[in-house]
């Protein structure tokens, strides 16, 4: 009955932890057509013991395609610039497309400490 106890706590405590973290971005001078420098973040609510930020992005209109991401190693800022790591940006065939940032906190180890997304829309540009 201990066990269950302790288990559900640290189930509760985990799940708080998780949801502190937050990230927002924007695309600021992203240019069309898969640039490869990624757009800059602000982050908040990063767990202590995180080493890395994992990012990856998914594109809800063709979640197909692989835009890839990045890893940044961690060290206590609140933002990243443009171009913090390499991956295969927006680029939308036509219209307007939501694209969605999946960000986690890994310790040393590569154990997820925490998880956030944030998204945003990119309109193709001729």
């Amino acid at each position: 009955m201990r066990l269950l106890l302790a288990s559900t706590i640290l189930a509760a405590l985990t799940a708080t932890a998780h949801a502190e973290m937050k990230v927002s971005f924007d695309w600021g001078p992203t240019k069309k057509c898969f640039d490869p420098n990624s757009p800059p973040f602000k982050l908040s609510g990063v767990p202590s013991g995180t080493a890395t930020l994992d990012f990856h992005m998914t594109d809800k209109n063709a979640p197909n395609f692989n835009h890839g991401g990045g890893q940044v190693p961690y060290r206590g800022e609140s933002s990243l610039p443009y171009g913090a790591f390499k991956y295969k940006g927006p680029c939308p065939p036509s219209g307007t497309h939501t694209y969605v940032f999946t960000v986690k906190a890994l310790d040393a180890k590569g154990k997820v400490l925490a998880t956030a997304n944030a998204q945003r829309d990119f309109a193709h540009q001729p």
